[in-house]
């Protein structure tokens, strides 16, 4: 293992750590409710990341590959364009401005605050939510795959990637306790600027998700050459 590769995986582990699941959402949380709350979902978005990392590292990419030929196939594409056309169109419902015209109130998204219940799943959804769009993670994964780490390195390497992950929210919570008056008003002003734009955000999300589906399954469908 170089220290070029734990480099890398250190600056993809930072700009995992800047998502809404790890960072929107804990803002959220800091104003809404006691740490206690907080530690109990970034444990769990924290487990189910290194989980589903141990998971992709023990085989899920085999496991694709055994079935790529039918996931490779006309009636496969099929449903890829339908799924990628219905995200395209579902983007619309999310747009502001659309709303807007429409006369329709604006989506805000606050976060559920509850128990710990509550929180464990919050923290589940997040991470279900995010990881098949978190290119970053899913990056480091492959890089470690290709490196042919052992075992005993790229376990504790994948934990310590996801810790660096959760260093702001936790930095934001240590912060808060030194200096919860002079922080709190920045967090509120945070808090609203991401609540304005999260509908634009997920609306935007969807459609390029949609978009880059759908294209895939076209060229494939109409424009490959038997």
């Amino acid at each position: 293992m170089t220290i070029g590769l734990l480099l890398t995986l250190a600056a993809l582990a930072l700009v995992d750590s800047t998502s809404f699941g790890t960072l929107g959402i804990p803002v959220y949380l800091l104003l809404a409710s006691e740490r206690p709350r907080l530690s109990i979902y970034l444990a769990t978005l924290a487990a189910f990341y290194f989980l589903v990392g141990v998971a992709l590292m023990l085989g899920l990419s085999t496991a694709m590959e055994r079935f790529g030929d039918t996931l490779r196939s006309g009636p496969a594409y099929w449903v890829q364009l339908a799924l990628g056309a219905g995200l395209f169109a579902l983007s619309f419902r999310f747009d502001p401005k659309r709303r807007a015209k429409l006369g329709r109130p604006e989506r805000r998204f606050e976060p559920r605050v509850g128990g710990p219940r509550v929180m464990v799943l919050l923290g589940l959804s997040a991470g279900a939510l995010e990881v098949a769009t978190m290119v970053p993670y899913l990056a480091a994964i492959g890089i470690m795959t290709t490196s042919e780490l052992p075992a005993e390195q790229w376990v504790p390497v994948l934990a310590a990637y996801v810790l660096v992950m959760m260093l702001p929210p936790l930095a934001l919570m240590g912060l808060r306790g030194l200096a919860g008056a002079w922080l709190e008003p920045k967090l509120e002003r945070l808090r609203a600027w991401m609540s304005r734009h999260a509908a634009s955000a997920l609306s935007w999300g969807l459609a390029i998700v949609g978009f880059l589906l759908a294209r895939d399954a076209a060229f494939y469908l109409f424009f490959r050459s038997p």
